[in-house]
């Protein structure tokens, strides 16, 4: 054993920065939070969006349009997908938990089915809404299109 190679124990040191313990320690007096202001009290907390006084970038950027918070945001699935889904693993019925387990539609998802495709396979198809067109070219098929 070496002067040199001599550590301290593990966990007996601290990182923590000790503040407010005398002027000695280097942190006492204002115990590093500087002079006055705000952020000096204790109880401070800062808004979201604060800029200092600033005219907050939020405020300044103009606003204009409509928001309509009654939306409703539906994941649009193509009779095409359905189309590979139901040939690929034999379907006879497509729901919901179907197109979750494949990664084509999350948790929260509503669905509905588009008409882009073509579909060829008499399939059930269990959607939470359906385009006119894509009713009409499931039931010529020979299927059925069930609105959840």
């Amino acid at each position: 054993m070496k002067l040199h190679t001599l550590k301290p124990a593990e966990g007996s040191t601290k990182t923590r920065k000790r503040v407010g313990r005398g002027t000695g320690s280097g942190r006492g007096g204002t115990s590093t939070r500087g002079h006055k202001g705000a952020q000096s009290r204790s109880g401070y907390s800062q808004k979201s969006g604060f800029e200092g006084g600033q005219m907050p970038l939020q405020r300044r950027v103009p606003k204009f349009g409509f928001k309509n918070i009654h939306r409703v945001e539906y994941k649009p699935i193509n009779l095409d997908t359905i189309q590979t889904l139901a040939s690929e693993l034999n379907l006879k019925s497509v729901n919901v938990e179907t197109l979750r387990e494949h990664g084509l539609a999350s948790r929260n998802d509503l669905i509905k089915v588009l008409n882009r495709g073509e579909i060829s396979v008499a399939v059930e198809v269990h959607a939470h809404a359906f385009s006119a067109s894509a009713i009409e070219s499931i039931e010529k098929v020979g299927g059925k299109a069930i609105k959840l």
